[in-house]
């Protein structure tokens, strides 16, 4: 996706790959002009799945009630309609519009990291680990896990998830895609296992707030966790674009990126870390939501190019727009009954996966 150029003073940088077939039709668009239209839709998409529910509020409403809590001004609106919006609405869409976000940038670099396209915190098995960590505190009590927190046992769970994929996806000192992929399925399903050994050691009032792990939802959404998501999202989202140029580099290879100085193992320590943390943090507060950080990096890459440097800020928007879309279709298709977000994740991230392996033919010949 970027190849090495050498500059007029034998300086070697990399740039980002042209496109060797059909251009990104949005790759030259500015990128503070492509954030400003992505803000505005992701606020605008905020308010619409704020003023929808059983109890419908109007959109002017929901946008007063928002603008008054603010402001610290008083909402000149029903007061039910005010507890409704700020209380439980508000909290639950911020919340899946953070892990569409978190998710999305997750995803652009361990596909990075990895070079693997299929690439995402839920098929490298660090969504199964980091509900482990999580189910096996709700199932056995904080002592089974160190005396761990839910969401600590999440973090623990998601890096070991990853420590082990890493391990078994190496051949010869180095990762091999194909194996790094079939070792993120394996540790899944192993983790899946441990998992559903959990919930037979459980009792009945446990097992409702272990589905929630399980299935994915936000519908337990509460302001607390919106501090401790919305700060971990921001923090390693910029800290993440501050290596774009790096992931760049890296998608060339270990050596080419070696050879503009980087160094790679440093690199990769630094982000599985960081999108450990991230991956675990959200697990622990929404369960395990797939195929968010598979679906939202490719699109991000069809419209907007491949360079690290717009596809992580864009991600993180297209992500956090895309979730609160899916979450607010989980509440409508079937009233007064609401679907997990997996169910809808799936149902189109499946499709998209089968059409990016038959689409990525050097998978075949790795």
């Amino acid at each position: 996706m970027t190849t090495l150029s050498r500059s007029t003073n034998g300086r070697v940088s990399a740039a980002p790959q042209r496109s060797t077939t059909r251009p990104a039709p949005l790759h030259g668009a500015p990128l503070p002009l492509c954030l400003l239209v992505l803000g505005v839709l992701l606020v605008v998409l905020i308010l619409v799945a704020a003023a929808v529910g059983s109890v419908p509020v109007s959109i002017g409403d929901t946008g007063r009630i928002v603008w008054a809590h603010l402001t610290g001004a008083t909402p000149a609106v029903d007061p039910a309609h005010d507890q409704i919006v700020w209380t439980f609405r508000i909290p639950r869409v911020l919340l899946a519009a953070l892990c569409g976000a978190g998710l999305a940038v997750a995803g652009v670099v361990l596909q990075a990291l990895v070079a693997n396209p299929l690439a995402d915190p839920f098929i490298l098995g660090v969504s199964a680990g980091g509900s482990v960590g999580a189910v096996t505190v709700m199932a056995l009590g904080a002592g089974a896990a160190g005396g761990l927190g839910v969401s600590g046992a999440a973090f623990v769970g998601a890096m070991l998830a990853v420590a082990l994929v890493f391990t078994l996806g190496q051949q010869h000192g180095r990762l091999n895609p194909v194996r790094l992929v079939l070792a993120g399925v394996a540790i899944s399903y192993v983790f899946t296992s441990i998992t559903s050994l959990l919930q037979l050691q459980t009792t009945p009032n446990n097992m409702r707030q272990i589905m929630f792990w399980l299935l994915g939802s936000v519908a337990g959404a509460r302001w607390e966790q919106l501090q401790v998501a919305g700060v971990v999202v921001l923090a390693v989202t910029v800290l993440l674009t501050l290596y774009a140029r790096q992931f760049n580099a890296l998608v060339t290879g270990d050596e080419s990126a070696t050879a503009l100085g980087i160094d790679v193992k440093r690199l990769r320590i630094v982000s599985i870390v960081l999108t450990s943390l991230l991956a675990g943090v959200l697990i622990a507060v929404a369960g395990g939501i797939g195929f968010v950080g598979l679906m939202v990096p490719h699109l991000v890459r069809l419209a907007f190019g491949v360079d690290h440097r717009r596809v992580l800020p864009l991600a993180a928007l297209v992500g956090a727009v895309y979730l609160v879309i899916v979450d607010l279709l989980c509440r409508t298709v079937d009233p007064p009954n609401e679907l997990p977000l997996n169910i809808l994740t799936a149902l189109f991230g499946a499709p998209f996966f089968i059409w990016l392996m038959r689409r990525d033919r050097s998978l075949s010949h790795s």
